[in-house]
């Protein structure tokens, strides 16, 4: 398996160089002699795990900050809290009792909105966690019944969504590309992702627009199917670390000591893929094989660089502040700090500019991927169909297939193989995340049919 060569870890030069860097004395110190970080993150967000849920579980953050104090500065005590979206970490921001916090796109502009009128609640965006340069991981999903078949079909529907999030930010895009108007032409109901996927299930909405790893995980549980990916959208989506200002300025040998534990958390991530998601199912009460999915090779691109593509973005959604309230205006320009970030990669001997011109996912997918039963390792394929091939192989041995995952045919959003939409043409077989995308491939090629997954893999030739 390829990634980016590891970079180059050196905890000891890094914690000297912090230390001198940030004149930190026990004087300065805080309580005493013990200086404390609030760390907000979302455990089951696992686009943000590098900053997260796979961070706190490694110890990454505590080892760089234990190798601070070893070195004669003050002690350090870390307070991790767990939420379900970005709101309350923003509140609790705002509050001045969280230091740094990590959340997607949209709740990451209205994090700057809300923090800027008070200098000491002020925040920056100071990293990035992971991303995907088209907004797959944000989807909307109906029920396993639904007769839907694109995102027009849901025009007068409730939905449900967490207004403010990454999510609801795609809703609002796909709703108004298909020319309906996101406020009047379906309700929304401003849910947190538990209440609308039991909403879902129990028939009170039509469907539910979220982000990693709900839709995922709905579909893996069998309780939902995939309407729309937000891909479709062509638009990059991400999730970032935010820090306040005045703590940073107080101390910054903490956000450092931070960011080079993002970056030891993406450094495991990218070597060990199918171990870092079996750590985040462990911590986050996920399955390992929906982890796996969206933190897996060709999944989410984990890069903490600051990308040009991501920010130009970013401005284009400021517009969508306005639409769900009176938020302040928010220049990004200034928002954006990335600073400290340059430091930790000069600090490790890296040069940021380099990795940031990179645009490629740094832990590259093939065709497929097969996941057996009682296997600690994986098998890649060369495309779709050597994937059915394998799978078929395996069934045949009697072996059992834990998950296999296939890049949509259309937009290369990883998806499971066999909830995919799947379609024969000729001896080639061709998956798709949804019906509208089967059903675009098929209107220029007549001679595809669309197969169910089994079917696929009964009659593939071996």
């Amino acid at each position: 398996m390829k990634y980016r060569p590891a970079r180059v870890i050196a905890a000891a030069l890094a914690s000297a160089l912090a230390l001198t860097v940030s004149g930190c004395s026990l004087e300065n110190a805080g309580n005493g002699d013990t200086v404390k970080v609030v760390i907000g993150y979302q455990s089951k967000t696992i686009n943000t795990v590098t900053a997260g849920t796979l961070l706190k579980a490694k110890g990454f953050l505590e080892q760089r900050l234990n190798a601070l104090s070893a070195k004669g500065g003050a002690k350090y005590q870390v307070e991790w809290q767990d939420y379900d979206t970005g709101a309350p970490i923003t509140a609790q921001m705002v509050a001045e009792k969280i230091d740094i916090g990590s959340m997607g796109d949209y709740p990451l502009l209205i994090n700057g909105s809300r923090t800027q009128a008070n200098e000491r609640s002020r925040t920056e965006l100071v990293s990035i966690t992971g991303y995907n340069p088209k907004g797959a991981l944000n989807m909307v999903v109906v029920a396993p019944d639904s007769k839907a078949q694109s995102i027009n079909d849901l025009a007068g529907q409730k939905i449900s969504a967490s207004v403010g999030s990454a999510g609801h930010g795609t809703l609002v895009q796909a709703l108004t590309r298909a020319g309906i108007d996101p406020k009047s032409g379906v309700e929304v109901l401003n849910q947190q992702p538990q209440i609308g996927s039991s909403a879902l299930e129990s028939g009170q909405v039509a469907a539910l627009s979220q982000f990693v790893a709900w839709p995922g995980l709905l579909v893996f549980q069998n309780k939902a199917k995939l309407l729309y990916d937000g891909a479709e959208l062509n638009v990059p989506t991400f999730h970032g670390v935010v820090a306040r200002r005045d703590y940073a300025k107080q101390h910054p040998e903490v956000l450092d000591a931070f960011l080079q534990a993002q970056l030891d958390a993406t450094d495991f991530i990218h070597q060990h893929p199918l171990e870092a998601a079996q750590t985040v199912a462990d911590n986050a009460g996920l399955a390992p094989e929906v982890v796996y999915l969206y933190n897996g090779p060709g999944g989410t691109s984990f890069d903490t660089t600051l990308k040009p593509s991501l920010l130009a973005a970013f401005k284009g959604d400021v517009p969508y502040l306005k639409s769900i309230g009176d938020f302040a205006d928010l220049d990004i320009d200034k928002f954006v700090d990335p600073a400290a970030l340059k430091q930790a990669y000069q600090e490790r001997g890296l040069n940021y500019d380099a990795e940031l011109a990179i645009n490629a996912n740094p832990l590259p997918g093939s065709g497929g991927e097969l996941w057996l039963t009682g296997q600690d390792t994986t098998q890649s394929l060369a495309d779709p169909t050597a994937l059915l091939r394998a799978v078929k192989q395996a069934r045949a041995q009697g072996k059992t297939v834990r998950a296999a995952y296939v890049p949509d045919a259309e937009l290369g959003t990883r998806w499971f193989a066999d909830k995919a939409i799947w379609v024969r043409d000729g001896d080639n077989y061709l998956p798709f995340t949804t019906p509208a995308a089967a059903q675009r491939y098929l209107a220029k090629h007549a001679a595809g049919a669309i197969v169910g997954f089994d079917q696929a893999v009964n009659e593939v030739r071996v």
